[in-house]
């Protein structure tokens, strides 16, 4: 445990522009490195017994279920003899097989962790004392700045009630790339500095954003970070309580071998009926599946990159990420970087553990399916980098797990895409290419090309089984708890509201695995998914991107209805549940990006929601709307224009070969306009970046008439 340090209490006051500056105490990261075994101070703890027994049988349970139910569909083909495309189904099954009954194993068992658990027992507890330095870390990218810091202002808020507020330092650390959302945080952050009333509320602007969120933190850790012994993690859509800060340190401080604690993110503030349903879905089923992974995960646990504390001594030392080779989307700066990040951490001993009971930390979701796959589209690309992670000597076996588990993630879709290709192009085999009942050689009897239509029924149901028992379990949950079962509106609306999801989720689906097949397609094509702004509030589509987006997952329904009824209508009504999704992506599309109905999806934080939610959704409603141009806010803020001046690096004389196009055209510009209206209409966008970064630049558009 670390003791409090006075330095980052300490600030240098610059009279002329009243700016903070926090006294900078940088700590080295060691190079990052995938070749290395481990580092050579810190040998990892072996997992106990328990832990052992736990994970053997979350992995016994996977192989039975995956053996029987391969032995069972091996049954359903062999009638007649397996062909080869039979054969590429049967092993296509295994693989899905084995990927569902993973996920049921680990999710059974969070079951009987949380009917074991008292649902209060964290909670209730009083809050426990902390004595360690913690920076509070919110990095952010070109998202608005007004709700950007009304949550941070509600987390502020609520950490200074629980008496610790001394104990942390606030940072937003910017990487915005829009000159006009840059000056607007430093304005809203000016705001806010004044509406709390704290000087240890600093705000840092990158110019240039290396490597991304990765190189945004990395940056703070070898400027700030040696005076802290923690440091927590948030993104621009999250949202946590004071009181759940507080036991966070306190789980950290107490375990001297934890180099990262991660809490469970509810989902809150959902507005359209897909947003509504992630939040609803992740509300109830989302605690148990927790509970399961926590309970086998131990201390190889994972990192999602946000609402987690961590080490920053652990994090400096191991933490790291190189560069991959080779050019993107497999090489360059790795995109999902807290997987990465967790498992460099734990080959250099440090524990990552999960804390599935802690209430009291929220997030975002966006807003409709398409946001969802565009976000998506960049998980995909960074969990397939991870492939030249998986072989990174000295790794734990949890952590490769880790990576195959977010590969597979995202090769299931085409898996399962390519599993219903092949299963139609049996059945129009069967219908249009005439069989050959007497093979070449002798034969006693004819070949009958067959498959067993009851036992087939029976594996489709078993696995479906297997998607659909773990929310039920979760139900069950709700149902046999009063408290809860009060907080969702009674196990009646509960139902309905498990038994609406599934129904949403199953026509969503099928639109969701051709996106993510054509993303994977994408990408092993070599296309690069880039650093976009993920919207937070409208989910509306207009009429053309709908078509544009929805077009493809419409023309495949299409394909596999004219296919299937061409072979039988039986067929047709088996395939439905991926046709009807496909077919009606445009008009399901449009659903869930409007409205939800009613109350159909409430969670416990809409009916009663937690201070600090509540807190925030009055700051954002209560703050400005909209954004004024950089150079107008500027020129009419004085005390915006000297803290901006200030945040800027010195000047350094640059070599010729560095000179910046964008503020040489930008210059230009201003020398020949007359004005200081006709020299702001004709800069760019990158040209107005550029002077942002120059002072003396800066100054010379503001002089002008």
């Amino acid at each position: 445990m670390g003791t409090v340090s006075p330095a980052p209490r300490l600030a240098v006051v610059d009279t002329a522009t009243q700016r903070l500056l926090p006294r900078e105490a940088p700590l080295a990261m060691a190079p990052g490195d995938l070749g290395k075994n481990r580092a050579l101070d810190r040998i990892p703890e072996p997992a106990g017994p328990a832990m052992a027994w736990r994970r053997g049988l979350i992995l016994l349970a996977t192989a039975a279920l995956t053996g029987s139910g391969g032995y069972e569909m091996y049954r359903v083909l062999e009638v007649g003899g397996v062909t080869v495309l039979e054969a590429m189904v049967l092993a296509l099954f295994l693989v899905l097989l084995a990927w569902v009954a993973f996920s049921f194993a680990s999710a059974l068992a969070g079951f009987f962790v949380l009917l074991a658990h008292r649902p209060d027992a964290a909670t209730g507890a009083e809050l426990p004392s902390i004595s360690s330095s913690t920076a509070m870390l919110l990095p952010t990218y070109n998202e608005d700045p007004h709700r950007l810091t009304a949550r941070l202002r509600a987390i502020i808020e609520s950490l200074e009630t629980t008496s610790h507020g001394q104990l942390f330092d606030w940072y937003v650390l910017s990487d915005s790339t829009d000159p006009d959302i840059w000056v607007a945080e430093e304005k809203a952050l000016l705001a806010l500095r004044q509406a709390v009333g704290t000087s240890r509320l600093y705000y840092r602007h990158r110019a240039d954003n290396k490597a991304r969120k990765a190189g945004n933190i990395s940056e703070w850790i070898t400027r700030f970070g040696a005076v802290y012994d923690f440091m927590i993690v948030l993104d621009a859509d999250s949202l946590m309580s004071g009181q759940t800060i507080v036991r966070l340190v306190h789980a950290i401080e107490t375990n001297p071998t934890a180099g990262l604690v991660q809490s469970l993110p509810l989902i809150v503030n959902a507005r359209s009926l897909f947003s509504r349903v992630q939040q609803f879905a992740g509300r109830l089923y989302g605690p148990m599946i927790a509970a399961g992974v926590a309970w086998w995960h131990g201390s190889e646990g994972n990192y999602w990159g946000h609402n987690a504390i961590i080490r920053v001594k652990a994090f400096a030392e191991a933490a790291a990420l190189p560069r991959l080779r080779g050019r993107k989307p497999f090489g360059g700066h790795i995109l999902s970087h807290d997987f990465v990040e967790a498992a460099l951490m734990r080959r250099a001993g440090w524990g990552i553990y999960m804390l599935p009971m802690l209430r009291g930390s929220y997030e975002e979701v966006p807003p409709s399916l398409l946001d969802f796959a565009a976000r998506d589209r960049r998980w995909c690309q960074g969990n397939l980098q991870h492939l030249a992670v998986v072989p990174a000597r000295g790794l734990h076996w949890l952590s490769r797990l880790h990576f195959m588990v977010g590969i597979g993630a995202y090769l299931t879709a085409p898996l399962w895409l390519l599993f219903l290709l092949l299963g139609m192009l049996i059945s129009l085999q069967a219908r249009f290419v005439r069989p050959e009942y007497f093979p070449k050689g002798f034969s006693l009897f004819p070949t009958w090309p067959a498959q067993d239509p009851v036992l087939a029924i029976w594996v489709f149901v078993a696995t479906m089984g297997l998607l659909l028992l773990p929310k039920l379990l979760s139900l069950l949950l709700v149902w046999i708890r009063r408290s809860e079962r009060r907080q969702f509106g009674g196990a009646l609306r509960t139902s309905a509201g498990v038994f609406a999801e599934i129904i949403v989720s199953a026509l969503m689906a099928p639109v969701m695995m051709i996106f993510q097949s054509i993303a994977v397609v994408e990408i092993l094509a070599g296309r690069d998914a880039g650093w976009q702004t993920q919207r937070r509030d409208d989910g509306a589509v207009e009429r053309r991107e709908l078509y544009r987006k929805y077009g493809v997952p419409t023309l495949c329904g299409v394909a596999m209805a004219a296919s299937a009824y061409a072979v039988s209508l039986p067929l047709l009504l088996w395939m439905a549940p991926v046709i009807v999704g496909l077919l009606f992506a445009i008009p399901i599309g449009a659903l869930t990006a409007g409205p939800a109905p009613g109350k159909l999806f409430a969670t416990p934080e809409d009916r009663e929601p937690p201070s600090v939610l509540r807190r925030a959704n009055e700051l954002s409603a209560a703050a400005e709307v909209g954004i004024k141009p950089a150079l107008v806010a500027l020129r009419e803020d004085s005390a915006l224009l000297r803290f901006h001046l200030a945040q800027l690096p010195p000047p350094r004389t640059a070599r010729p070969d560095t000179v910046d196009a964008n503020l040489a055209v930008g210059r230009a510009k201003v020398d020949a306009s007359d004005t200081f209206e006709e020299a702001a209409a004709h800069l760019s966008s990158r040209e107005i970046l550029s002077i942002l970064n120059n002072g003396p630049v800066l100054s010379t558009v503001l002089e002008k008439r």
